[in-house]
């Protein structure tokens, strides 16, 4: 429903040549709007905006038009659009130059390039910190260096 081969004589759908030849790649393209659930082994690419829940088991993209309202759960991420939610990465999540993430964020490695925007609940992975909850007050780092004081959540 969502699959896309990678492989179109022998290219990426983004472009560059398919890595193994045999890849998937699953897409929301620009213009499609998805709300749900969505489950996926193979990478995943959002151009268009999901609201709602992504698990995935490889690479999730956001490309510059994407937009991600909701979770994602996933082995590596790369935003280069918009996410608000709540992110776990396994590994390594890229946050490139023009995205905009926000949230709760988990991750093992982190890239935020100048100029992304990255504001919120912001750790990495199994830390002890990860099992409390923020304080209220707390500061929150942005990518300009520049610090924010967290808001108390009302329940």
């Amino acid at each position: 429903m969502f699959g896309n081969k990678a492989k179109e004589n022998g290219r990426a759908t983004n472009g560059a040549p398919a890595a193994n030849g045999n890849h998937d790649v699953n897409r929301i393209a620009g213009g499609t709007e998805f709300e749900g659930t969505v489950k996926a082994t193979s990478d995943f690419r959002v151009d268009g905006k999901i609201t709602g829940t992504l698990h995935c088991d490889a690479k999730v993209i956001i490309g510059p038009g994407g937009k991600v309202d909701g979770e994602i759960v996933c082995q590596n991420a790369m935003v280069e659009g918009t996410f608000s939610g709540k992110i776990r990465v396994k590994e390594l999540l890229n946050i490139r130059e023009n995205a905009t993430v926000q949230g709760e964020i988990r991750y093992s490695k982190l890239i935020v390039q100048p100029g992304a925007v990255l504001v919120g609940d912001v750790q990495l992975n199994g830390s002890a910190a990860d099992k409390a909850p923020a304080k209220p007050g707390a500061k929150t780092v942005n990518s300009n260096g520049s610090t924010a004081r967290q808001k108390q959540a009302v329940s």
